[in-house]
């Protein structure tokens, strides 16, 4: 009977020891693994954390709704690729190097005061005319284009990348908005506008009863002369406190003149003026030719020298937050504000 028990004692103990082995490595292991789980998640007896909050954001994903519908977008892309101006302005503004991007119109490649953000950066056509197969070769996660240009290529585009699109070409902040939310940098694009209208409130408080001005935005090119309405620079100067004559506030960007006898149309107590194009022997032909009419010397701005020659990048053809800013860089220097 002793000996019997005693080796049920002995079995009875091996039991028990390979019990407590076994609990113990499962401890462990499930010891390990909630500790690589909260480490990953980032949560703690208290709730989420900032660890939490990353995985979330570069998981997440948000539907923009944009020009052609709604794009589903998972994180934050990465490898972006600019089909306009405007575009490679607002990705360079809020802290990213794009993957691709559009040949400019003047200063080619790209325009002066993004050449040292954009250096090194591929090209994948012209504005007028991306190239597709540049563009699949940069291989993007999220592809900026606009409706004026991109809306017959939008589905190829589609098939390569998420794809949001713009309304316009010119509203800068329509740009910034849909790029801040596609980018998942809403907080930043934020933080571009607030900052903008900082500035546009202080101009407009340094300027006090200079204000309103009447303005006219006028362009020559070899072959044409224009008058800008509500595209962008109007649309900036608006917002600055600036008015139009009439006519000239309508929502379309300008008109093209026909004739010299156009000319009084341009009227207003100050004008703005760029010359755009590449052939400036042809283009300063036919600012002269418009510009000695007696008609034009009997606008107003002219009579009282309030002619004022701008750049076309800043004020037209760049159309983005920076060059925003550079235009009312300029306008400060004009008013003489910056004391």
């Amino acid at each position: 009977m002793f000996r019997f028990s005693k080796k049920v004692y002995i079995y009875a103990a091996l039991i028990l020891m390979i019990s407590l082995l076994a609990g113990c490595a499962s401890g462990g292991s499930a010891g390990t693994t909630n500790t690589a789980s909260s480490a990953t998640s980032g949560k703690s007896a208290e709730g989420s954390t900032d660890g939490d909050q990353a995985v979330k954001a570069t998981d997440e994903t948000r539907v923009i709704k944009h020009a052609m519908g709604e794009t589903k977008i998972t994180g934050t892309p990465q490898r972006i690729v600019t089909l306009f101006q405007g575009a490679n302005d607002v990705v360079v503004a809020l802290g990213v190097k794009p993957a691709g991007v559009v040949e400019s119109w003047v200063q080619q490649p790209v325009y002066e005061y993004l050449r040292k953000d954009l250096d090194g950066v591929p090209q994948v056509g012209q504005e007028s005319q991306p190239n597709l197969e540049e563009i699949n070769k940069l291989k993007p996660d999220l592809i900026i284009a606009t409706k004026i240009r991109d809306e017959e290529i939008y589905d190829q585009l589609s098939q390569i990348a998420p794809t949001v699109v713009t309304e316009t070409l010119f509203d800068w902040k329509e740009t910034l908005k849909m790029v801040g939310e596609a980018m998942n940098k809403t907080e930043e694009s934020n933080k571009l506008l607030a900052d903008w209208e900082t500035r546009v409130a202080d101009f407009k408080e340094k300027m006090g009863d200079r204000l309103p001005i009447e303005a006219t935005i006028t362009n020559f090119r070899a072959d044409q002369v224009r008058i800008f309405y509500m595209g962008y620079a109007g649309k900036i100067l608006k917002e600055l406190g600036f008015t139009r004559p009439a006519g000239h506030d309508a929502d379309k960007w300008g008109v093209e003149l026909t004739s010299k006898e156009a000319i009084p149309d341009m009227n207003a107590d100050m004008i703005f003026n760029f010359n755009s194009g590449t052939d400036t022997a042809a283009i300063e032909k036919n600012y002269k030719d418009w510009t000695s009419s007696p008609l034009w010397k009997n606008l107003d701005a002219v009579k009282n020298n309030q002619l004022y020659q701008v750049d076309e990048v800043a004020w037209n053809m760049a159309g983005g937050y920076t060059s925003a800013n550079m235009m009312l860089d300029d306008l400060y220097k004009l008013f003489n504000l910056n004391k």
